[in-house]
């Protein structure tokens, strides 16, 4: 008769509720629903950017740039959805050619400013910006 070694049990029951747990957390990460975009143009210069998988929680801001991974062109930000807006209507103008991409939240960095009043919006040790015109000012106020 042969006796079962207790410490091996142990290690593959460990090994086991590991295994599951690493499952349910990969699973998890591959279910979260990331924002898909469906570009159509609907008119001349003219186009809609619908998030298929959008939150009615989540804010969305919207960007361009005509080259992705070149320096030259920057992602700009072309428009800051309110709270659940998923459907944005674009200006294209004459040449309109390039990529979009989507950003999740308003305050990436948690400091409570906004990202289009932030520095840097990926930093927290930037507050808000501010510009300041030392010359010429001639009695000019900015708003």
């Amino acid at each position: 008769m042969v006796i079962p070694n207790k410490k091996k049990r142990t290690w593959l029951a460990a090994t086991g509720v590991g295994s599951l747990l690493s499952l349910a957390v990969i699973w998890t990460a591959l279910a979260a629903n990331e924002p898909v975009l469906t570009i159509s143009k609907t008119g001349a210069n003219q186009y809609s950017v619908v998030i298929t998988n959008g939150t009615n929680t989540a804010y969305y801001e919207l960007y361009h740039t005509p080259v992705v991974a070149d320096a030259a062109y920057p992602w700009m930000l072309l428009v800051i959805g309110t709270q659940g807006q998923t459907n944005f209507s674009v200006d294209g103008g004459p040449t309109m050619a390039g990529f979009f991409f989507v950003g999740v939240g308003n305050d990436w960095d948690g400091d409570g400013v906004q990202n289009y009043r932030d520095a840097n919006p990926n930093s927290t040790n930037f507050g808000q910006l501010t510009i300041t015109v030392d010359s010429p000012t001639n009695g000019v106020v900015f708003q």
